[in-house]
């Protein structure tokens, strides 16, 4: 009797184990892995991992080696004897370094010392605030020293108002020591107050050590210059942006040799995320965007020879790769991500093509929860384009039940939709509490060639708005898809779609949910701190009236001026240390909905920034998040 009751039991266990599914609270306990190398010896690869907690509103960071073959981690107290010393110059008697360094007078006190308790700052310029972050005056610069005891740092930036590494997201990836040890090149945009607001001209600067002489490597050119590395053959190698002010313009890779600079990826109709040289310097390995997934693709690097320059995508599948770590053998080690899953270790062979799952940071969590499915859909835009369109399906979906459904929009603008896994904006997390997702990948997204990527500048209410449209429409025919209860939610640009479409959807929604939005791209352009952003996106300013493209994005592209069609409950979420979407834009759209009597509600981070980064305030974000949508649709 005991042993034929054990299998109901053991059924109903396993069925109760598959029926979990993610929830906010799990999502903030997984594991976030960052590989942080590959051994001196090869054998491990070396990575952290930062776990948040929520009760202590902070996150705990861990550091492990894994055999790069696979097998059991291993935490390690300290990393610095297991990965090469990248700040070391290569023959071992130095060491580069970054410091910020107090240049400018900012503050009060800097010009009235005996007022030392004033609070006031004085710029002449703009840059006067930057991300999340008010200029004190302070730059970082990069240093270097003798590799040895008491050694003095020498400042190779001495004097200078610039940045490096830049700010707010550069790290030591910004400077590289030359192969022969004799030169520190470095990633700067020379440019202070409003000419660094308006420009992306970036340059790769080198500084000789002996004659203390610096020299632009990359003059010549006038956008983003980025990521400098070293061939192993001593060919330096960068990333390439061409204009002046179009920070999300097609991204090249560029190799200097024999006096020359040649462009591996000119004509190939993608854009560049970040790459690594295969160890006997013949090819080089990067990852870009391709049709709703990140890739690995390869490109040879012919030299001298009459050989072709041929780019190759190398793996695919409904996943993305994201950082690429390094060689083993003939295996490359990379992390991976999909819909259903955050960042694992991952090594693939380049003989074989096949994939090998390294670390296993979350892989319990995740077998014991119904995942959601992930399906590709095209759909016909307006123009008679061909659009993929990503639709993420509930945990144990049924088809002969009707979903309530969101339409997801995307950031950036041109930032690509693909098999991101985000603790925030998590697909997964949408679906797994009962909603169908629809996240198209409408112009402007990387992955589906420059054309399309570049559609979006200066149309943000044109045709990237049908194309939203045409999502939707396509998706709610379905009988699964509950068309009478629709939702419409995105961040940043996918914050001004929310607005924008608040003010043309027809009654097609029944809820909004809009974060750090565009609300009026008036005040966005007045206030925006990086001025090159809205200069390209809008084509210029408000006040030059006899710019009909401007003109257009200041009153028919503007969501302000359509508020008095708005009928619709709207979320509206800011943080108060977004300097990017400043919080004007979310006070004045929550303004303007209260006051038309509309059902709205604001929720203000006055900590956070353009994204939500401490865990009590995620959870928060969820919580209100979902509350929303249950109230409302």
């Amino acid at each position: 009797m005991k042993k034929v009751l054990l299998i109901p039991l053991l059924m109903m266990s396993l069925n109760a184990m598959a029926q979990n599914v993610m929830t906010p609270e799990l999502l903030w306990k997984l594991g976030r892995v960052t590989p942080l190398g590959i051994s001196k010896d090869g054998k491990n690869i070396v990575y952290k991992v930062t776990t948040p907690s929520v009760q202590e509103n902070k996150s705990d960071t861990k550091f492990y080696t894994l055999p790069v073959n696979g097998g059991n981690p291993t935490e390690v107290k300290d990393t610095k004897d297991l990965l090469k010393d990248k700040n070391s110059s290569p023959d071992g008697k130095h060491i580069v370094y970054n410091e910020e360094v107090k240049i400018e007078k900012v503050h009060g006190k800097d010009f009235y010392p005996e007022l030392e308790k004033s609070d006031v700052q004085i710029y002449d310029g703009l840059n006067y605030r930057h991300w999340d972050t008010w200029n004190e005056g302070k730059y970082n610069h990069v240093f270097y020293k003798e590799n040895k005891e008491g050694a003095v740092g020498i400042d190779i930036l001495k004097g200078e108002n610039f940045d490096s590494p830049q700010k707010p997201f550069g790290g030591d990836e910004d400077y590289i020591w030359s192969p022969d040890s004799k030169s520190i090149l470095y990633v700067s945009k020379k440019k202070a107050g409003t000419e660094y607001a308006v420009s992306t001209n970036t340059n790769i600067f080198e500084y000789n050590l002996e004659t203390g002489k610096t020299i632009n490597r990359t003059e010549e050119n006038l956008g983003y210059d980025t990521a400098p590395q070293f061939s192993p053959t001593g060919n330096l190698t960068w990333l390439q942006m061409k204009r002046d002010g179009y920070e999300a313009d097609k991204n090249d890779l560029i190799v200097s040799f024999k006096g020359m600079k040649m462009n591996l990826t000119a004509n190939w109709d993608g854009t560049v995320d970040h790459f690594i040289w295969s160890t006997d310097g013949k090819k080089i390995y990067f990852v870009a965007p391709i049709d709703g997934t990140k890739q690995l693709f390869e490109v040879n690097f012919p030299g001298l020879t009459k050989i072709a320059i041929n780019v190759r995508q190398i793996t695919t599948g409904e996943f993305d790769v994201n950082d690429l770590v390094g060689f083993s053998g003939d295996n490359i080690i990379v992390t991976r991500t999909d819909m259903n899953h955050a960042a694992e270790i991952f090594s693939y062979n380049l003989k074989k093509n096949t994939w090998k799952q390294v670390s296993n940071v979350n892989t319990a969590t995740y077998n014991s929860l119904a995942l959601s499915k992930t399906e590709r859909r095209y759909v016909t835009t307006t123009d008679g384009k061909k659009m993929l369109v990503w639709v993420v399906l509930p945990p144990n979906f049924d088809a002969s039940k009707k979903y309530p459904t969101l339409l997801y929009c995307q950031g950036g603008p041109q930032s690509p939709l693909t098999q991101f896994y985000s603790y925030r904006w998590n697909l997964q997390l949408m679906a797994a509490n009962g909603y169908i997702v629809v996240a198209p990948n409408r112009r402007g997204m990387q992955g589906h060639g420059v054309a399309w990527n570049e559609q979006i500048s200066k149309d943000w209410g044109g045709q990237v708005i049908q194309d939203y449209l045409s999502a939707i429409d396509d998706v709610a025919k379905e009988k699964y898809v509950d068309a009478t209860r629709l939702g419409c939610v995105g961040a940043s640009y996918g914050g001004y779609s929310v607005f924008y479409l608040a003010g043309i959807h027809n009654n097609r929604f029944k809820t909004f949910i809009a974060h750090d939005g565009i609300f009026n791209t008036q005040s966005m352009f007045g206030t925006t701190e990086e001025v090159f952003f809205t200069n390209w996106d809008f084509g210029g300013a408000y006040w030059e009236k006899d710019n009909a493209v401007a003109q257009k994005a200041y009153t028919t592209f503007n969501p302000m001026t359509m508020v008095e069609k708005w009928n619709t409950p709207i979320l509206i979420i800011q943080g108060g240390k977004d300097f990017r979407v400043p919080t004007g834009q979310g006070q004045e759209a929550f303004q303007a909905a209260q006051l038309r009597g509309i059902k709205s509600r604001f929720l203000y981070f006055p900590e956070e920034n353009h994204w939500v980064l401490k865990p009590q305030n995620a959870q928060i974000w969820q919580g209100e998040f979902f509350k929303w949508l249950k109230e409302t649709l």
